[in-house]
């Protein structure tokens, strides 16, 4: 039986900025060796698992999508004394990063800080602004010599954070976005050995998505799905937050209603989540979701999609916090609804439009 908590830990601790998810999708693949029939890697580095439908007629094929990369920096220059000057690959709030401990992925994997000018030092006009990313400097505490031997343009930097255990079911780490989604997907593809389903099933690390969902469309482009899901996180509650703008941990899956995503979908996923007594919350989308769900939406002549959310606090730092029981669930609701899919379901996925 999968342990998805410990999945999940050895996801996030591992390191994998968009363009370089290859250790992240290793332990993916081990993790789910013994659940799939098959696993393959694409050209861009998207992991596709296959786990096959039952039957000899013709098979839906459904494809989830939960993407492995994680928000990094990456040096951008270094300067004289050893210090590194940083660029982003993805989206880091500054605010966050003072004081961070990084692992600098050079030859070596190398521990530094993230430092700056101190306030003692600073004039008042910048104390009172928060500090930009070009004025944000990593200190390895080694001589410049020994820097320029190990580290170059262009290496990639991720948070130093172990994944912690808080109370009850809560855990907190750097990653929980999208890594807590692979671990729904891996979840997924555990429960469908309890069921039966004639659909094959396409579960894709996509690539990329930090920069763009790419790895999501040349997947779908690839695979040509009857149905896409694609699970991600959203925006937890929080203090300060609107509670039209964050969802509950420990309250279920977040199920997007809005134009991107298939009416008929929604209705089978919230159905379902009643019928199984799963604790479902909606979100509501204006346009686009800004997940793997976009572009899988419009490939070649377009798929019907679906987004499944895990609310998350504290999204893009390093202490990001969510309920274990939110992607557990998911991924039972996802396996639950993969199981009633037939062709006939898949049928009437295009007639929405006259109804």
């Amino acid at each position: 039986m999968l342990d998805g908590k410990q999945l999940l830990i050895r996801l996030t601790e591992t390191a994998g900025g968009s363009g370089d998810e290859a250790r992240v999708t290793r332990v993916l693949e081990e993790a789910t060796h013994a659940l799939v029939n098959e696993s393959t890697t694409d050209s861009v580095g998207n992991l596709t698992l296959l786990v096959k439908g039952e039957g000899e007629s013709i098979h839906p094929r459904v494809m989830i999508a939960a993407h492995t990369d994680e928000i990094t920096l990456m040096v951008s220059k270094i300067e004289k004394g050893g210090f590194l000057r940083v660029a982003q690959v993805g989206g880091f709030d500054p605010r966050t990063l003072l004081g961070q401990e990084v692992v600098v992925h050079g030859r070596d994997s190398l521990i530094g800080i993230i430092g700056s000018k101190p306030p003692h030092l600073s004039t008042l006009e910048e104390r009172q602004k928060s500090i930009p990313l070009h004025e944000l400097f990593i200190d390895l505490g080694m001589s410049e010599e020994h820097v320029l031997e190990v580290v170059t343009v262009g290496d990639r930097i991720t948070m130093h954070r172990n994944t912690m255990q808080l109370l009850g079911d809560r855990m907190s780490g750097k990653a929980m976005d999208n890594r807590a989604s692979v671990t729904a997907m891996a979840i997924c593809l555990d429960e469908l050995r309890k069921l039966r389903h004639t659909a094959d099933v396409f579960a894709v690390g996509t690539m990329q998505e930090e920069i763009g969902s790419k790895g999501a469309q040349t997947a779908a482009f690839g695979l040509m799905p009857d149905i896409a899901v694609a699970i991600d996180v959203c925006h937890g509650e929080t203090p300060g937050v609107t509670s039209d703008l964050a969802k509950k941990l420990g309250a279920g899956p977040v199920l997007t209603l809005g134009p991107r995503i298939h009416p008929k979908l929604f209705t089978a996923l919230k159905e379902i989540a009643q019928l199984e007594n799963i604790p479902l919350q909606i979100e509501v989308s204006q346009g686009p979701t800004w997940t793997d769900a976009d572009p899988m939406q419009i490939v070649q002549v377009g798929i019907p999609t679906a987004l499944l959310s895990i609310p998350l606090r504290y999204m893009h730092t390093s202490v990001e916090t969510l309920d274990f029981e939110d992607v557990r669930l998911t991924g039972v609701l996802l396996a639950r609804f993969i199981a009633k899919i037939d062709a006939a379901f898949v049928e009437g996925l295009t007639c929405y439009l006259n109804d």
